[in-house]
C-alpha cells in the first residue's frame, strides 16, 4: 500500500481541501476540545489520524478514501428510510453510492485518471472485504475510530440494551476486522466497561 504519488503533491492536497470544504458544510456540530465543529469534518480528520497510525505507508488512494468515507453523509438522512435491518442496509447502500459519486467528481476535477478514481471508489465501497488489503485496511480504521470516539456515546444512548445485546451489535462490527484491527482496538485507552464489552464481543 505504498503511495505512488506523494501526499504533498498539489493534486492530492487539492482533493483533501475539497473534501474538507464539503464536510465543513455539515450543519450538525460536535463539541471537540471545548469548541463546536462540523461533525463530518471531525470524523474525516479522525479517520486520517487513525489511518496514519495503523498504516503509515498507506497509498494515496487509501488516504483519500479514508478522508472521504463519510463525505456529506448528512445529505442522506437515516430517517428517510424504514426502521429495521432492511431499511438500515438500504440507507447504507445509498450512503456508499453518494460518497463514491461525490469523491469521483472531486478526483476527476483534479486530474486523476479513471483507473485511479476506480481504485478510490473500490476502497470507499469496501469491495472484496477480507480479500482486498486496502478495503480491509479501511474497514479496520472505520471500526477503530468508532470504538475510540463513538462507542461510549452509542452505549449511553441505548440504555435499554443489556450487555449481551450491545456485545452482539459490536460483534457484527468486529467480525469485519482482521487481527490488525482487533489489536488496534484493544490497544486503545478505553474505560474498563468498554474494554469488557469489546472482550465479550470478541469471544
Amino acid at each position: 500500500m505504498k503511495a505512488t504519488v506523494t501526499p504533498s503533491s498539489p493534486r492530492f492536497q487539492a482533493v483533501i481541501a475539497e473534501i474538507d470544504g464539503a464536510n465543513a458544510q455539515d450543519p450538525r456540530q460536535d463539541i471537540v476540545a471545548g469548541g463546536s465543529r462540523p461533525r463530518e469534518l471531525v470524523y474525516s480528520e479522525r479517520m486520517s489520524e487513525c489511518l496514519s497510525r495503523l498504516y503509515p505507508e498507506a497509498s494515496e488512494a487509501l488516504q483519500i478514501a479514508a478522508r472521504a468515507q463519510h463525505i456529506c453523509r448528512w445529505q442522506i438522512p437515516r430517517d428517510k428510510y424504514p426502521l429495521g435491518r432492511d431499511g438500515y442496509n438500504a440507507w447504507r447502500a445509498s450512503c456508499r453510492d453518494h460518497h463514491a459519486a461525490l469523491t469521483s467528481a472531486i478526483l476527476h476535477r483534479h486530474g486523476y485518471a479513471d483507473s485511479e478514481v476506480a481504485q478510490v471508489v473500490k476502497i470507499i465501497r469496501k469491495e472484496q472485504l477480507k480479500r482486498d488489503p486496502e478495503s480491509q485496511a479501511l474497514e479496520n480504521v472505520v471500526a477503530v475510530v468508532f470504538v475510540d470516539h463513538y462507542l461510549d456515546d452509542f452505549v449511553a444512548t441505548h440504555k435499554d440494551y443489556d450487555e449481551e445485546k450491545l456485545a452482539d451489535i459490536l460483534r457484527k462490527t468486529l467480525r469485519k476486522m482482521d487481527p490488525v484491527g482487533h489489536a488496534a482496538a484493544l490497544g486503545l485507552s478505553l474505560p474498563e466497561p468498554t474494554r469488557r464489552l469489546i472482550g465479550l464481543a470478541l469471544k
